[in-house]
């Protein structure tokens, strides 16, 4: 079976991908890598923070890897939080953090139309891919939901009523801007080379 490694340490992406690519691909994680260093996010795209990831990886590993980076882009907000969704209140906010300034941000607006969107940037044999995914949504008033991470609490994908955190795994990753990411890069992967 094929090894490849995902270049993050986030294990719901890890556990994610694994449902996607399981049987297909032998998924390496960093931690199975003894690799523990956080890599830093300085370019302005989230396709320029997955291609910065997954080159580090390679040049450190010499091996297929592939890197992810995801934004929630908040149309009364200009797209923001965007490519600083992570560290939307601060370079070591949690979950909760962000999720707070956000509802604070658009606590007297109308507009609550968003989308999260997933790059996944891949170095096969040293040639280079990017696999786009998106889901549109809203972002509703109060946290909803135990499951998930990030803004899962507060977003409703289009065509739901339920937030990312109150739907079950299997229909989440059906469904997700990485969810639809990994399937591009699924079936990109199962072509013959």
């Amino acid at each position: 079976m094929t090894e490849i490694i995902f270049a993050t340490h986030n294990k719901h992406k890890i556990e994610e991908a694994y449902s996607k690519l399981q049987g297909k691909f032998k998924i390496i994680s960093l931690e199975e890598l003894n690799f523990f260093e956080e890599i830093e996010e300085t370019e302005l795209t989230i396709e320029g923070n997955a291609k910065l990831k997954a080159d580090y990886i390679y040049r450190k590993f010499h091996k297929n890897c592939f890197a992810d980076d995801t934004g929630l882009e908040v149309e009364a907000l200009d797209g923001a939080p965007g490519v600083f969704s992570s560290r939307y209140a601060g370079v070591n906010a949690t979950y909760n953090d962000n999720v707070v300034k956000l509802l604070g941000a658009l606590k007297n607006e109308k507009n609550r139309n968003a989308r999260f969107r997933t790059a996944i940037h891949l170095i096969l044999n040293g040639q280079h891919y990017c696999f786009n995914g998106i889901v549109n949504g809203k972002i509703i008033e109060i946290v909803k939901g135990t499951m998930g991470f990030g803004y899962d609490p507060i977003f409703v994908p289009e065509g739901y009523t339920e937030t990312f955190a109150e739907l079950p795994m299997e229909v989440k990753n059906r469904i997700s801007h990485r969810g639809k990411a990994l399937d591009k890069l699924s079936e990109f992967l199962m072509q013959p080379m």
